[in-house]
């Protein structure tokens, strides 16, 4: 068996929008109402077998209160791929996506890029509209979801959907998002 990484993933996102949640359940199939907002930063691991390949990922949950905005570069340099997690009931959280990848952009970090909705557990509160943040995201080349942390729903699919995107990516000498999509065919179909 062949083994691809360590793939370096950093998750970005407004607090309280469910990253270290999210982060939980794709690892360890766990959930806390409690979950103490993150200081600073959190680094996980996890390893995945795609297609007889065995994928190690560097997950870095990010702070994202605000006074912890600051440090958020030192996390996403060299990294391979960008999570950006919203609250489908906040419509400010979405707004905030876009803010996140002018950052990574000027700060010159080029990564496979992907969009979460999170709590989708809360749907008849939601705020933000699928179809907004879907044409939002194809307008970046990235991939767009929704998930629930709290009930497990969307995790793995979008998350592996997402990490498959950021191994091919980084196969696709000097490639983009949108060159591995091109190289590689619509690698959602398969998840």
């Amino acid at each position: 068996m062949s083994q691809e990484g360590p793939f370096k993933i950093v998750i970005l996102g407004e607090g309280r929008v469910g990253k270290t949640s999210l982060l939980r359940q794709f690892v360890s199939k766990t959930f806390s109402e409690q979950e103490a907002s993150t200081q600073s930063a959190a680094y996980l691991d996890k390893i995945l077998q795609l297609r007889g390949t065995q994928v190690q990922l560097s997950l870095w949950d990010t702070a994202g209160q605000e006074r912890f905005h600051s440090l958020a570069p030192i996390y996403y340099r060299n990294a391979d791929g960008a999570l950006l997690v919203y609250d489908i009931t906040d419509l400010d959280s979405f707004r905030r996506v876009a803010k996140w990848v002018e950052e990574l952009q000027v700060m010159g970090t080029k990564c496979v890029l992907a969009i979460v909705g999170n709590k989708s557990d809360l749907q008849s509160q939601a705020k933000v509209p699928k179809a907004d943040a879907e044409t939002y995201a194809r307008s970046i080349n990235a991939r767009h979801s929704t998930a629930s942390a709290k009930l497990g729903f969307g995790v793995d699919v979008g998350t592996l959907r997402f990490q498959r995107d950021a191994l091919r990516w980084q196969q696709v000498e000097g490639g983009s998002a949108s060159d591995a999509e091109e190289a590689f065919g619509a690698l959602a179909e398969d998840a």
